[in-house]
């Protein structure tokens, strides 16, 4: 819609108070170990100020004083950032390795204020690629006139016979650009690929993917059917229509699917609504993850073979606009043989896309509805035979549900976004359950222009992001239920934005190790008028470092912005 994806920016000079405002991202402490050595490393700080294609490179070298590398109970990222001036979202990808291990994005600052945010990020899996020296890349690419400034430093947790060293993959590959000097993630579409050569005695493989589309694709979840869009007036909206899903093929056959969660970044519809609390997930986006183990028969004869991620619409042609952000790794476990695994593909019950149905058409009162449901199964089955002649049947299947309504009306001031993303996704090896993700995505949007100016609007969200299992034997099972209400105001003018807001999100979590966490905070106007914490996690939530915000800042811009354009 053409306010929905615009934003003005302030031409004003201000002046930072003392008085930073503390953005967060309501989400469990990441559980890790308590009352053993700790060794931390500043890995960089950084002002990230035009920093269009110079992403931060720095070596990262495994600390010895926690124990030998890789043997450690836990490995942590903290990143603390200040912000001030105008600035709009921005994406960052930490690489390592070659290595996605973490997609963030960055909080719109307050007006006249600067703002300040801390978040710990769990990367115990990770600990085969920290276990040696390499290249850590993030990129942040940003275009302002002022600071976004960013510490970024590592944790390790030396074992103890409490907390002994972490179970790992035995190698971890990169699906990513291999880049030396930007974050390598890759733009799609079309889609990408790359040729991969696995150990041949490899017995499990397990792939996450990193997802989250950007320009015309941020707000994919509120495109419309190509078959509808010359129905609706010029401009309201973008085509290739509201689903999405997100695919891994090898040698070109797909080998699992992930209906993505819909993240919303924090200039987003209604930039007041995420203050100081961020949309779900904006500062830690989710990760998917496909059981790749039963092509392995497939893929240990020594010789590469090619793995594609793409992202597909319910569109007849498939197309989606631009554009998506994708990388990948897989986590490998080779047998105590060295012989190679064989076996055979047994089960093969995959269809290329998601099966869907769109419907739509004009409403009583000259409003427009249109419907689309998709649903995908996956189902293989395959029997390796490892190096010592030990056989393992392995069962992965994914049965995933979606439905997106969209409505609108008022000659088309009012928008009604209705959607469903649900799924049952398992895998056995030997009938023992190895990856399991049981989620479920509700979203509800009502986005109302005051009028046909398109300069003021509200915006009503209820959305929620429900997840438990474990997404390979590397993590913790865990049960997070996360939901977020947000009421909210925005106008906008040559003389400057104002908009006001109250959001509430409630939030639990628990795991397979007995850690327990809970959060209710309600927020209305920047502040905070209801805080509650429980569990056994409670009180260690991040709090930020002691950065300083420079103060007497002065910026100075003007011009219409497209949420998604890249800047």
């Amino acid at each position: 819609m053409r306010a929905l994806w615009a934003l003005l920016g302030l031409a004003a000079a201000v002046t930072v108070s003392a008085d930073v405002l503390v953005d967060f991202q309501v989400s469990e402490p990441p559980p890790l170990p308590v009352g053993v050595q700790e060794c931390t490393v500043t890995v960089l700080q950084r002002d990230f100020a035009n920093s269009y294609g110079d992403a931060e490179v720095v070596q990262l070298e495994p600390p010895t004083e926690c124990g030998d590398p890789g043997s450690w109970s836990a490995v942590s990222l903290n990143l603390t950032v200040t912000s001030n001036g105008t600035q709009y979202d921005r994406l960052g990808i930490f690489t390592f390795q070659n290595v996605e291990i973490w997609r963030t994005s960055t909080p719109e600052p307050t007006r006249g204020d600067g703002i300040i945010w801390t978040y710990i990020k769990d990367v115990t899996q990770y600990i085969p690629l920290f276990a040696k020296s390499g290249s850590l890349i993030l990129q942040l690419d940003n275009i302002i006139q002022d600071n976004l400034d960013g510490v970024y430093s590592t944790t390790y947790y030396a074992a103890t016979d409490e907390y002994p060293a972490a179970e790992q993959a035995d190698t971890i590959l990169p699906i990513s650009t291999g880049a030396n000097d930007t974050g390598n993630d890759a733009s799609v579409p079309p889609g990408f690929s790359m040729n991969i050569t696995i150990p041949v005695n490899t017995v499990k493989l397990f792939a996450e993917i990193f997802a989250s589309g950007n320009s015309q694709e941020e707000f994919w979840y509120g495109n419309i059917p190509n078959a509808y869009l010359s129905s609706l007036p010029d401009g309201l909206t973008y085509g290739q229509g509201p689903f999405r899903e997100v695919r891994l093929l090898i040698d070109g056959r797909v080998a699992g699917v992930a209906f993505p969660f819909p993240v919303i970044f924090t200039g987003g519809f209604s930039p007041p609504a995420w203050r100081p609390i961020n949309a779900i997930n904006a500062l830690d986006l989710p990760r998917y993850a496909i059981d790749a183990t039963p092509f392995v028969p497939l893929l240990t004869d020594g010789a590469p073979h090619n793995f594609t991620l793409d992202v597909a619409s319910a569109e007849e042609d498939h197309a989606i606009l631009g554009n998506w952000y994708v990388s990948g790794l897989l986590q490998v476990v080779t047998g105590s043989s060295g012989g190679r695994t064989t076996g055979n593909l047994t089960v093969y019950e995959v269809g290329e896309y998601a099966e869907a149905e769109t419907t739509g058409g004009n409403t009583t009162g000259g409003g427009f509805q249109v419907e689309v449901d998709a649903k995908r199964s996956v189902h293989i089955e395959s029997v390796l035979v490892d190096g010592n002649g030990e056989e393992t049947a392995v069962v992965w299947v994914q049965d995933l549900d979606y439905v997106s309504k969209q409505t609108f009306s008022a000659d088309y001031l009012v928008q009604l976004i209705d959607q469903s993303t649900t799924g049952t996704i398992t895998s056995t090896h030997n009938g023992e359950t190895v990856v399991s993700d049981e989620f479920s995505y509700p979203l509800a949007i009502n986005y109302t222009y005051g009028s046909a100016n398109y300069d003021n609007w509200t915006f009503i969200i209820d959305h929620s992001y429900n997840r438990a299992g474990a997404l390979h034997p590397f993590v913790l099972e865990t049960n997070i239920e996360s939901q977020q209400s947000s009421d909210s105001f925005f106008q906008t003018s040559s003389s400057g934005n104002y908009g006001n807001a109250s959001t509430n999100n409630t939030f639990s979590y628990s795991d397979v190790a007995g850690n327990t966490y809970t959060r209710s905070v309600n927020v209305a106007n920047n502040q905070i008028i209801f805080d509650e914490e429980g569990g056994s996690l409670a009180g260690s939530a991040a709090k930020p470092d002691a950065l300083t915000v420079q103060e007497n800042v002065v910026f100075d811009f003007a011009g219409a912005r497209k949420l998604g354009g890249g800047q």
